[in-house]
């Protein structure tokens, strides 16, 4: 990858302290991104931040850490108006932080279970608050980091939180459905992309080998690129597009996801 791709481009990546992350911000930086490099604690974007500029050789000047807890909205809230404040020109989103879904039924402090808020809804909410700084230059895109589970998944709509019946990979694929059904959203252009199984914090959900997670990234990384033609909505299994659950591509749905979304955030559209 050309070290001027990403020059005076600037790139905000979820969960990058580690995994597919990680890696995506680092090739993302080595081609000349600015990148806010987005850590659950400031101790641990600051550890990752670190890490790149020694391991990598990456110009400190490049990376910027952010800190947000995602089981709590008000951290993701405080995060994104930060972000429009200090970068107003926001280039691409990387809403890659993913949580497996716990052995048992867990809810965060703002009443959601505790992946469909992580994997969903902070980044439903980040991406609708960071919506300025995306569409001040045409061309702002979303990369969602999907998984083809969301196949296998479906969105409780009575039930969204799973009180009533709890299962950590039903929990997990519908936050994967409902992350990949948000692509379609017309507010911002966003596609989602399966990076393939990776080794990563995720890969016992999926078994027990996994490609480095540079080459996950790399699927990732391809995509924030402006040169790449996307569409919205669009949905990549690594690096060729394919279709994704039909509930992904319907009008209704992705209303219907809106407004449930808008509820639980405690946003209206």
């Amino acid at each position: 990858m050309s070290a001027t791709l990403f020059s005076g481009r600037t790139v905000l990546v979820t969960g990058a302290t580690t995994g597919i992350g990680f890696e995506a911000a680092r090739m993302l930086a080595e081609s000349g991104a600015t990148v806010l490099l987005h850590g659950r604690t400031p101790e641990e974007a600051q550890a990752a931040t670190d890490r790149l500029i020694a391991a990598a050789g990456i110009d400190g000047a490049l990376l910027h850490p952010l800190s947000a807890d995602f089981s709590r909205l008000e951290e993701v809230e405080n995060m994104a108006h930060a972000v429009v404040r200090n970068h107003p020109l926001l280039h691409a989103l990387v809403n890659n932080a993913a949580m497996a879904a716990p052995e048992r039924h867990t809810l965060t402090a703002d009443g959601n279970e505790i992946a469909f808020q992580v994997n969903f809804l902070a980044h439903y909410l980040l991406t609708n608050l960071l919506e300025p700084a995306l569409t001040s230059d045409p061309g702002g895109r979303v990369v969602n980091v999907s998984s083809s589970l969301h196949r296998t998944g479906a969105i409780q709509w009575n039930d969204p939180q799973r009180i009533r019946r709890y299962a950590r990979l039903a929990a997990y694929a519908q936050s994967q459905l409902a992350l990949t059904v948000f692509a379609a959203d017309p507010r911002v252009t966003a596609v989602s992309v399966d990076p393939g199984v990776c080794e990563t914090g995720l890969l016992p959900l999926y078994g027990h080998e996994g490609a480095p997670a540079a080459e996950g990234a790399a699927h990732v990384v391809r995509l924030c690129d402006p040169a790449v033609e996307i569409v919205n909505g669009a949905y990549y299994d690594r690096s060729e597009r394919v279709a994704p659950a039909p509930a992904a591509t319907e009008d209704r749905t992705v209303k219907r996801l809106n407004k449930l979304a808008d509820l639980l955030v405690g946003h209206t559209a």
